[in-house]
């Protein structure tokens, strides 16, 4: 009885479920976004540590590519949804919806976000970053 008892509880205690949580992008790959213009999951085997987040990643060369320069391959404006912000709140982006502008990649929250960015793309991004820049420290 307390043999079970004792693994249930080193399980539950385990990094792995903590790692979990700290997964960057819900697991998606960040180079991704870019090259493949899709949100396409990572593999765990393909994981990296960056700014306390577990990146993953769907092959070695995007790995390679994000560690030579992280900066390049993280969603502008923390994640958050550039729609929300252009609208005065702060909410994080979905990791499913985005749009890649240039070489940087915003999130958005849903599918009707990024209907709407697409609608007025120079607006909304131009209105998100004056938000963006009172919210960050």
């Amino acid at each position: 009885m307390i043999r079970p008892l004792l693994a249930s509880l080193l399980l539950a205690l385990s990094p792995v479920g903590s790692l979990a949580q700290d997964w960057a992008l819900d697991g998606m790959d960040p180079v991704s976004y870019g090259a493949d213009n899709a949100a396409v999951p990572g593999r765990t085997d393909l994981v990296t540590v960056w700014r306390g987040q577990a990146w993953h990643f769907a092959s070695e060369q995007n790995r390679n590519l994000f560690e030579a320069n992280p900066r390049v391959y993280t969603p502008g404006m923390g994640g958050l949804c550039v729609v929300a912000l252009s609208e005065g709140r702060s909410e994080p982006g979905n990791p499913r919806h985005f749009v890649v502008i240039g070489q940087r990649t915003y999130l958005l929250r849903s599918a009707e976000a990024r209907r709407r960015f697409l609608a007025d793309p120079q607006g909304v991004l131009t209105r998100a970053k004056t938000a963006w820049t009172r919210l960050k420290p």
